[in-house]
Formats: structure tokens, sequence, C-alpha cells
């Protein structure tokens, strides 16, 4: 059984570390006022940023016991947009500059892209004590159809012609989202913090997609990934989403699956907190 502190959490002002390129990444750290506890990073999936996302979500029980280091990714909350231009490994190098100023003794949680960019850090021998991926959003047999593998183009030329609020509206709908909750969303104030943040749509796309297209995951892509990983998948999520955490699990050396019951792809504090507690005690 996990003890867990009633000591007071405490937040940090905003800090920062640099990634390789030279891009400021955004963090702050809260966690138990005696400063011992084991840190945990969070990174967050598409359209979020530390102040509204997966930490947000986590923070307020997991910090009782765990520091817990919420990051905004490149080009969102007051993160640098980037002094090179966008790939997959610059977004790994800033994880693990985070990491690097977290500590050795770090663990991380990622939630849909934001999971499966854990999964290209760890990939690329970024060390990571255990890691907890929620729903990686792969779509890996005939239970959905494949996304578009053109959506970051097309997201592109939208935000470019200025028509962010449509970029977000097609991301939405590809994930499903109907067109009554869509419709509301629109004329809400999270709107418009959303659409700020479409330019770093095709950021995600171009981690997800090519597991994305109906196919199952090559023979051994995750073979070298060393730390112990929990897969966690909503009990209320399609099959598609859970048949993508089990092949994920599969793939992994050391890789364990959790189902937690009632759960969707949205991540709920109370119901996830304790299961990465467990997991991050091993």
């Amino acid at each position: 059984m996990t003890t867990v502190s009633t000591t007071r959490s405490t937040t940090s002002d905003t800090r920062f570390a640099i990634s390789a390129d030279g891009t400021r990444i955004a963090y702050d750290v809260t966690g138990p006022a005696s400063g011992d506890a084991r840190p945990v990073v969070v990174v967050e999936g598409a359209l979020c940023q530390r102040s509204m996302g997966t930490a947000r979500a986590l923070t307020p029980l997991l910090s009782q016991d765990h520091a817990v280091h919420a990051y905004d990714r490149r080009g969102r909350g007051q993160s640098g947009p980037g002094v090179s231009p966008y790939t997959v490994d610059r977004e790994v190098e800033d994880l693990a500059a985070v990491l690097d100023a977290a500590g050795p003794d770090a663990v991380v949680v990622g939630a849909s892209s934001g999971a499966a960019l854990v999964l290209e850090a760890a990939r690329a021998g970024v060390p990571m004590r255990r890691i907890a991926l929620y729903e990686v959003p792969f779509i890996v047999d005939d239970t959905h159809a494949p996304n578009d593998p053109d959506l970051g183009r097309r997201t592109r030329e939208l935000v470019g012609s200025g028509r962010r609020g449509d970029a977000v509206k097609l991301f939405l709908r590809t994930v499903g989202v109907p067109p009554a909750v869509l419709a509301v969303m629109r004329v809400l104030p999270v709107w418009r913090k959303l659409a700020g943040v479409a330019h770093t749509l095709p950021h995600d796309y171009e981690i997800v997609l090519p597991h994305q297209q109906g196919r199952p995951l090559p023979d051994g892509c995750y073979a070298g990934v060393t730390a112990p990983a929990l897969v966690i998948a909503g009990g209320k999520s399609p099959t598609y989403m859970k048949n993508a955490q089990a092949a994920v699990v599969a793939r992994l050396p050391h890789g364990t699956l959790a189902e937690l019951p009632g759960q969707t792809h949205m991540v709920r504090g109370r119901a996830t907190v304790p299961v990465l507690r467990e997991f991050f005690a091993g």
C-alpha cells in the first residue's frame, strides 16, 4: 500500500529549460514543501498546455507525494516557438531538457499524443526511470477508419490563411467530437485558447499519423525501450483505442496494461492518480 503524504504542496514560479537547439521550454514544479519527493514530468497531448490539460487534472492529487513538473511543449504557453524547423526529434530534445532539470530519478506520464512523444523519446534512448502512457492515439486495425495522412498539410494551410478555428474544428472532428458539442465549444472562452495553439497541431500529427493508418505496429518498433511502462486504457473508450493500447504493450519489453473502469480519453485525476502512484512506487 502506498503511503500518501499530507504535506502541503507548493508551486514554483515559471522556470525554463533550454533545449538542444536553444529553445526555452517553460515549466513549473508542484510538490510537497519538503522538496524530497520523486519528480514526475507530465507530457501534454494536442492543444493542451500546463495550465489546461493533463497536468491540471493530475497535479492536485499527484503533487501530494511527487514533485510534478508540468511543461509547455514548444509553441505553446510560455515556451518558445522553436529556433529551428520542427521535427519530432526537437520535441524529444525538449522533453530531455525538462527531464535533465527534474533530475535522474524522474518518471514520466504522457497522455494521448504526449504519450506517443514519450514513446519516441524512450526509443531514442532518453533516460526515464518509468513511463506511464495514457491512451496512445494509434489506429492499428480495422475497428476504426484510418486518419487522413494529409492532415498536417491541411492544417498548416488553414493556419497560414488565418483560419485557426477551422484547424481546431478539423482536429476535433477527426478525434470524434460530436457536431453539437463542437457548436457549443466555439462560443466558449476556451475556444480562443485552442485556436491560439492551432499552429502546433501539425506537430502532433507528425508524431501519431504514421501509426493511425490501420496497420499493426511494426515488429520490434519499441524493442529498445528499457524503462518499465504502464499503458492505460479507459474502460469506456472505443474498441480501436483499447486495441491500440494492447498493441503497444505487446511491443514493449517491459509493458503492463491497465484499464480504468468508467474512464474515457479524458484524463481524470481521481481515477488515474492511484494507479500512477502504485506504478511509480515500484
